[in-house]
């Protein structure tokens, strides 16, 4: 089952570089484990757009979606066999990134 790991950004600074450096090792031990689909980082929402095409025509909105101090700085999907697992990996990934994590199962089709 594929989970999404959601990172929550709700401090003022950016990641120091021992952070970076502590990340890289976790994504390492993801990908040899077995557990890596994919990573990113995201921008911060000031730069985000919004689009609401649910009318007569696209609305395309600058910012952020809504305003709140915690926002979602990055994110992993990982390949876990149960929640559990999931559970574990999301809080080697906080400790990682020094970050509160959320960890969400994608449905299954």
């Amino acid at each position: 089952m594929q989970y999404l790991i959601s990172v929550i950004h709700d401090r003022g600074d950016d990641a120091t570089s021992e952070e970076h450096a502590a990340i890289d090792v976790f994504n390492d031990r993801l990908q040899a484990e077995g557990h890596w689909v994919f990573a990113g980082g995201l921008g911060v929402p000031d730069n985000a757009t919004v689009i609401d095409n649910r009318g007569e025509g696209a609305v395309i909105t600058d910012g952020p979606f809504l305003e709140s101090k915690e926002f979602v700085i990055g994110f992993w999907i990982i390949e876990a066999p149960e929640l559990d697992v999931a559970l574990k990996l999301a809080a080697d990934g906080s400790k990682a990134c020094n970050r509160k994590v959320e960890v969400r199962p994608f449905l299954e089709a």
